[in-house]
Formats: C-alpha cells, sequence, structure tokens
C-alpha cells in the first residue's frame, strides 16, 4: 500500500474518531442545557417570575386568602402549588401551568383573568421549577402525569361535581396539552394554550438552530438518546400533538405571530389538524407569550368567549 494511501486512511480515522466525539460531545452538552436545572436557576425563575408581572398584578397576588398544596409525583418529588379560593366561586376550577424557566408567580396575571370569571385558580409549580422538587426539566411529558395527579387532588379537596378547565403557557401549554391525552374525569372540561408547541423535539431543533446556531443532526439524535437514559424519557416522545387528537377536549390555541421561541406555525399545525371543538387566537402585535400585554382586553374577550360557547360553560 502506498504511503500516501496509508497517510489518507490514518487521517480519516482521526477525522472520523474527532467527529464521533465531537458529536457525543455536542450530544451531551445539549442534554445538559436543556435538561438540567439547578437550585441557582430555579430561584433566578421565581424572580423573573414576579419581575414580569406588574406591581398591581403582584399586590393583588398577595393580597389574596391562600392555600398551599402538594402532591408526591409518580417518581417520589414533592410537587407545590397555590390554591386560590374564589369568594365568588361557580363551582369551577382553573388549573395552571407556568412557562419554562418560571414558576407558579408567572401565572398570577391568568389567575386574575380566570378569578374574574368566577373560577377558583390552582397554580402549581412544575418538577423542577419554584418549590417542587426536582432537576430534571419534564418539557410537559413527564408533567402531564403530576397534572393528573393535581386533578385528583382537585377533586378531592373540592368535590366531585366541579368543572375543570387546563390552561398552559409555554411549555405550561404543552403540559396542558400533554395531559390532555390521558384518561381524565368528565369534570375537565376544556384546554386553553399559549404559545405550545405541537411536538417537543421539532420545538428542540429549532431552539437549537435558532438560538445557539448549531446543527440539528447529529446533535439532537444523540441528546434524545441521553435523555432516554438519564431522564427517562426522550425529545421524540413528546407528540403533543397526537395527545390532543386523543384526548378530543376543546381547545382554544392563543399565539403571537411574532413569536421568535415557539414559532406561530406550531398553532396553525394544531388548529389544522385537530378534529375536535377548537378555537384559534393569533394577536398580530404579540411574541411570546405576549398576546395578554399586547391586547389584555381582546385576550379575556376570547377566552370567555370560547369557554362560553365552544366549551359549553356558560
Amino acid at each position: 500500500m502506498k504511503q500516501s494511501t496509508k497517510f489518507g486512511l490514518k487521517l480519516a480515522g482521526v477525522v472520523g474518531a474527532a467527529t464521533y466525539a465531537g458529536t457525543l460531545l455536542g450530544g451531551l452538552a445539549a442534554y445538559q442545557v436543556a435538561m438540567h436545572v439547578s437550585d441557582a436557576q430555579k430561584q433566578r425563575g421565581r424572580e423573573r417570575s414576579r419581575a414580569e408581572n406588574t406591581e398591581i398584578e403582584n399586590f393583588w397576588y398577595f393580597k389574596q386568602p391562600k392555600q398551599q398544596w402538594m402532591i408526591q409525583s409518580f417518581d417520589g418529588l414533592n410537587l407545590v402549588a397555590t390554591y386560590i379560593p374564589n369568594p365568588k366561586t361557580i363551582g369551577r376550577l382553573a388549573i395552571l401551568a407556568h412557562g419554562l424557566g418560571h414558576s407558579r408567580e408567572q401565572m398570577i396575571p391568568y389567575a386574575r383573568i380566570f378569578m374574574s370569571l368566577g373560577y377558583d385558580v390552582l397554580m402549581p409549580d412544575a418538577r423542577s421549577f419554584g418549590d417542587s422538587q426536582g432537576h430534571t426539566i419534564g418539557y410537559g411529558w413527564l408533567d402531564r402525569l403530576d397534572y393528573e395527579r393535581w386533578i385528583t387532588m382537585a377533586l378531592s379537596q373540592l368535590g366531585l361535581d366541579i368543572d375543570i378547565v387546563l390552561m398552559g403557557i409555554s411549555m405550561g401549554a404543552a403540559t396542558v396539552m400533554a395531559t390532555s391525552g390521558e384518561p381524565l374525569p368528565e369534570n375537565v372540561k376544556a384546554i386553553v394554550e399559549d404559545s405550545g408547541y405541537a411536538d417537543l423535539y421539532d420545538e428542540a431543533k429549532f431552539r437549537l438552530t435558532h438560538k445557539f446556531h448549531l446543527p440539528a443532526y447529529p446533535i439532537m439524535p444523540v441528546a434524545n438518546r441521553l435523555a432516554h437514559v438519564r431522564a427517562g424519557y426522550g425529545f421524540k416522545d413528546g407528540r403533543i400533538l397526537q395527545r390532543v387528537i386523543d384526548g378530543g377536549l376543546p381547545i382554544l390555541m392563543i399565539h403571537g405571530s411574532k413569536d421568535q421561541t415557539v414559532p406561530v406555525r406550531n398553532a396553525h399545525t394544531l388548529y389544522d389538524q385537530l378534529p375536535q371543538q377548537k378555537g384559534l387566537y393569533i394577536d398580530p402585535d404579540a411574541g411570546h407569550v405576549e398576546a395578554i400585554r399586547t391586547h389584555p382586553d381582546r385576550y379575556q374577550e376570547v377566552l370567555d368567549e370560547f369557554l362560553h360557547e365552544q366549551a359549553g360553560l356558560a
């Protein structure tokens, strides 16, 4: 064999090994960044959630009579929520779900809306956020099983005749949509999702390429395998659209057309492919989870109309 050929084969081997090592490191880094939350990050999430609210919203929350509820997850985590009883209750409960990198306080503006409509409100901290235990993010997929337990607890605490609406934003939107595909009691009447993704794997690829400017392949396949081993689920498990189809509950989709975190095409995909009763509101001026800020009056009108006219909660 010629010397140049031997050198070429050695070089190809080195390059191949380096490429393989780089792929593993890239996949490991992507998994670590995407899936792991430190205690410091949890604290920053709590601070961020309060800071993003107005002073009036935070003061309103401070003045509400509140109860702390707790459940244990299927994998042994203690999860915490705030329950706010409505003095003018109409026998309905909204269970809210916050977004990635935040805590239950992010949902204060949404709690105010539901309280004004006569609903009691339950605001959980997702696993690995706020005061809930854990350091591995569920991205709505693991959280769906937690929300099943919150529903069970709500029925045990508030009675078997209450009507329940699940509402979430961003990751929380994926949570309530994924939950809807579980065998839920008939008390759960509707889903409201704001800025949610239709597929977790597609959303992870989008963030990797647009936020970090890295190639989805081969990093994402490696990260997906690592997630299966370390987190107990993979990004490809999160087929949120299919879960909503399986559940068949009425659903309202809200999205900002200027969303650069979860592209608005997710809302259109959901709306176009879901066969059940559904509503769609696209705010032309809103970015990610901003529709409640850009046109707050219209936001509440859309929500109220959907609950009354399409979800049958007149």
